[in-house]
């Protein structure tokens, strides 16, 4: 990763700013929500007003606990101003757009995807997540972050990384922003129990459930699997562990990339997409209006699974 600079307008935007709207993206993860929380904290220790926002759903097992922490409501003060982290569009805010749209714009990314054109952005694909992006914000501020927003900064670090099992070579940075992390007060075994601890026996049967569905295609090189409503009327949202799932799904001998559909609604599905190596899912994803990583990406797309499944094939037949 290269050496990454905070540029100056967003410094200033924060300083002069005093009141802020800090949303992600819907259907937050791990490194979302802590950048959100961990910025929001800064920005009240600067004597700040920060009200972090998302229109949800906090269907991940790891970030449940903080959905209280959101609103998907805020109210419009004089002079307020949007911050959007882990995202680099209003249309990735989901049902807060509307909300948002027409404000004082900043846009935190790591991602390769979306237009900042006209807006203020931090936006650097080269970070393993935003909450490292967050960090540099923040020392660049002229402060230091607190346990709390270490161990959050650290939360979301590791769950982007994978806990660090997608660091390939050139990663020193990675590990120099988790020791910097670690130094301010976050528990590397405290952030491993909370991501893979406390798991329900129906998450555990769900998984099984998809993996007993999974079809290989092009030799084994793509596995395809889905989850109907059927599944998530029976074990919820809270049910899944898409890590664990796409874990085990790559750890298949002469697997490339994965996708996992979900019907979400009768008429609309959510896809994921993660890959090892050379395959790049986010070409993917865009072609469907999504985006992402190169070896982690997604899309929400109208229809069901069936349909959707056939043009995903097709899609990946020009990669593998």
């Amino acid at each position: 990763m290269k050496s990454i600079t905070v540029p100056h307008n967003l410094l200033a935007y924060i300083r002069e700013g005093s009141t802020f709207l800090v949303a992600g993206h819907k259907e937050p993860d791990g490194d979302c929500v802590g950048s959100q929380l961990a910025l929001c904290s800064v920005l009240t220790r600067l004597g700040k007003r920060a009200i972090p926002c998302s229109a949800g759903p906090f269907k991940r097992p790891e970030i449940a606990p903080y959905a209280e922490r959101f609103t998907a409501d805020p109210s419009i003060e004089k002079d307020t101003q949007v911050i959007i982290m882990d995202c680099s569009s209003l249309e990735r805010t989901g049902e807060l757009e509307q909300t948002l749209r027409g404000l004082p714009l900043a846009i935190i990314d790591h991602h390769a995807s979306g237009n900042t054109a006209g807006h203020i952005a931090f936006l650097e694909p080269t970070a393993p997540s935003v909450t490292a992006l967050t960090l540099l914000l923040i020392e660049a501020l002229g402060l230091e972050p607190t346990r709390e927003e270490a161990e959050l900064l650290f939360f979301g670090l590791c769950t982007d990384t994978g806990f660090f099992r997608h660091i390939d070579y050139g990663g020193e940075v990675t590990f120099d922003i988790a020791s910097r992390l670690i130094r301010f007060g976050a528990s590397p075994k405290r952030t491993f129990q909370k991501i893979n601890g406390g798991k329900s026996l129906e998450s555990r049967i769900l998984l099984g459930l998809i993996l007993s569905r999974t079809e290989a295609y092009f030799n084994g090189k793509l596995l395809v699997s889905y989850e109907n409503l059927e599944d998530t009327e029976r074990f919820g949202l809270q049910g899944r562990d898409s890590d664990m799932l796409y874990q085990l799904l790559l750890s298949v001998a002469g697997v490339e990339a994965v996708a996992v559909i979900r019907q979400e609604s009768p008429t609309s599905c959510t896809v994921g997409l993660r890959s090892i190596d050379t395959v790049d899912v986010s070409a993917i994803a865009v072609q469907f209006g999504g985006g992402g990583h190169k070896q982690a990406s997604g899309f929400t797309a109208t229809g069901t699974i069936g349909p959707l499944k056939e043009k995903l094939i097709r899609a990946f037949a020009e990669l593998l």
